[in-house]
């Protein structure tokens, strides 16, 4: 009876619609790092997908006074044009990549309320002591230019929720330069919410608390969670009224202004590309095309007559990846338009997004999203669907032979996909070896969960917590989550299969099963994630100025496979409150 569950393990995914006909090289390993050889977005995160980071400076090799940091804008200057209307007005903009926008200061008292020290002290060379400083405070909030600094605000354009949108680019955004560090890195330093730029529309440029706790929790959750991500150094918040409608009601409220200074290694999207094609800017495109090549993916010989089809090829493999890590963990984007997906594909732009609580394929964490294209479980589409806008905007660049490769390659998207979710659903089940019935196993448990609406992160979490015994016996004392599941109807029937597999595992003893399935080394089942009823706990208090709450779900959440006092008597690991049944989260932000 259980036979027809075979494709509902991608149930999750949405998968059913592809036509997989093509399947590029793919790593057996599930660690993050395993699929990332010879690929830059990954290889940009390799030394910052640890829990403890890898970085072994001494203390005295940080920097304690900022006038000792230094950023650069002379290579993107140097190699990309820039704007020619050198002034911050809104406008059509042509002919370029970037243009220079000075930041606008917020306006004071401002104040420190949160800083990641693995970014501050690990990325930046600066010893988390600087932060406390005066200096920081201008430098972080747009309020001062870092020595070097040129700020830009990058060109872009993008489809949003499936419509040709034109020009946006960085409306509220601005880069500060590149720093490279002592363990040979580059980041791109940039401020979000420090101000209007020719991209603006009809925005006033800023960022509010609200939305910049998330994204400054949220960017640091899914560095510690193992999934390619931007970085997040610190949140500043001041006095500023900014006037926000949140759910497009004609409710018009005043909220405070609020910067996060954030890194990646490029900031360079989909829609990146596409304004140019769009716009007939070949020679243009090219450039960049070569300088995004060069710069992030350096295994691509750049006199290579093909080297724009193993771009492609690159960003569909690890689109692909990147997709199925967020599956792994629950993680719904909420507003994957093009403008949103980074050529090295990390995790960037984090808006009305959401954690899934009880296990849902059509969870919707953007209230704005109505039609819920954006769902989690359209997601393994959608991405499909921005890797197509990709392969028209390289149309120009490509020949006729190789724009038919192109479209053979993206049919192997599907492929590549879901052989990932099954090894990482296998990963959080403990299953090792090959096994024809495993996919009946990992979707005959998705089914269950979906129709008893149990915990998804919980429910991962407490079969690797749980012994072969506990199963056996159906003891599930203080384990809510394995409890719910347990009421279905053919959960004995689930059980008996899985503890069967199980059994056949040579040289596993069940401690050691236990161990891999929670591992922090392993990336599978965390026992905290940043569910949206934290975050907006922790946003409640921060509009009335305790940030003590974001302060601790930083602490947690950057040790997330680690069972932690603190957050077991905040309630973190426990059933969600009924409250957050009733949250909504949209775009304004």
């Amino acid at each position: 009876m259980w036979s027809t569950c075979t494709a509902l393990v991608f149930a999750l995914v949405a998968a059913s619609s592809f036509t997989p006909a093509y399947v590029l090289e793919l790593c057996q390993n599930i660690s993050p790092e395993c699929h990332s050889d010879h690929n830059t977005a990954s290889n940009s995160q390799s030394s910052s997908h640890t829990v403890k980071s890898k970085w072994t400076l001494n203390a005295s090799s940080l920097m304690h006074d900022l006038n000792q940091f230094r950023v650069s804008c002379k290579k993107l200057l140097e190699a990309l044009p820039i704007d020619k209307v050198d002034a911050n007005f809104v406008r059509t903009v042509k002919n370029c990549i970037f243009s220079k926008s000075i930041p606008t200061p917020l306006k004071g008292p401002l104040r420190l309320t949160a800083a990641s020290k693995d970014v501050i002290e690990g990325i930046l060379d600066l010893d988390a002591s600087v932060t406390r400083s005066g200096d920081f405070l201008h430098y972080a909030s747009g309020g001062r230019l870092l020595p070097g600094s040129v700020p830009l605000a990058h060109r872009y354009g993008g489809h949003q929720f499936g419509y040709w949108a034109g020009q946006l680019g960085d409306g509220r955004a601005h880069f500060l330069g590149q720093y490279s560090n002592k363990k040979g890195e580059v980041w791109e330093l940039q401020l979000k919410g420090s101000g209007k730029t020719p991209y603006s529309r009809s925005g006033d440029g800023r960022a509010v608390i609200r939305s910049s706790v998330r994204e400054f929790l949220c960017s640091e959750a899914m560095h510690f969670l193992g999934v390619p991500t931007s970085r997040a150094a610190s949140l500043i918040v001041s006095e500023e009224p900014v006037l926000r409608d949140q759910f497009y009601n004609g409710n018009v409220k005043a909220e405070r202004g609020a910067v996060v200074l954030r890194l990646a290694k490029s900031w360079f999207r989909i829609g990146s590309l596409e304004i140019l094609s769009q716009s007939g800017e070949i020679n243009l495109l090219r450039k960049l095309l070569n300088f995004v090549i060069d710069e992030h993916f350096p295994f691509i010989n750049p006199d290579n007559p093909e080297k724009y089809l193993v771009f492609f090829s690159t960003v569909v493999n690890e689109t692909a990846h990147l997709i199925a890590q967020w599956m792994s963990v629950g993680f719904a984007h909420g507003v994957c338009n093009t403008d949103n997906f980074s050529l090295l594909s990390i995790t960037i732009d984090y808006g009305p997004f959401g954690f899934m609580e009880s296990y849902n394929p059509n969870f919707i964490p953007n209230t704005s999203d109505d039609e819920g294209r954006y769902s989690i479980g359209a997601q393994a589409n959608v991405g499909l669907f921005n890797l197509e806008k990709l392969l028209v905007a390289l149309i120009p660049v490509l020949t006729q032979t190789q724009q038919k490769q192109a479209k053979i390659i993206l049919k192997g998207y599907a492929n590549i996909y879901q052989m990932r979710v099954h090894q990482i659903f296998k990963a959080k089940l403990g299953l090792l070896g090959e096994d024809e019935d495993d996919n009946d196993l990992i979707a005959f448990l998705l089914k269950m969960m979906e129709d008893t609406e149990s915990d998804f992160t919980m429910t991962f979490r407490e079969l690797s917590e749980v012994s072969a015994k506990q199963l056996l016996n159906k003891n599930f004392t203080q384990m809510w989550a394995l409890d719910d599941l347990s009421h279905h109807k053919h959960f004995s029937d689930w059980l008996n299969k899985y503890l069967f597999r199980l059994s056949r595992q040579q040289d596993d003893s069940d401690l050691d099963r236990q161990h891999r399935m929670k591992s922090k080394s392993n990336y599978v089942n965390p026992r905290y994630v940043l569910r949206n009823w934290m975050a907006e706990s922790a946003i409640r208090k921060a509009e009335r100025n305790d940030f003590s709450e974001v302060e601790l779900l930083h602490h947690i959440l950057s040790s997330p496979f680690v069972t932690q006092e603190t957050a077991e008597e905040a309630g973190y690991a426990a059933r969600p409150p009924q409250w957050a049944r009733r949250l909504k989260v949209s775009c304004s932000s």
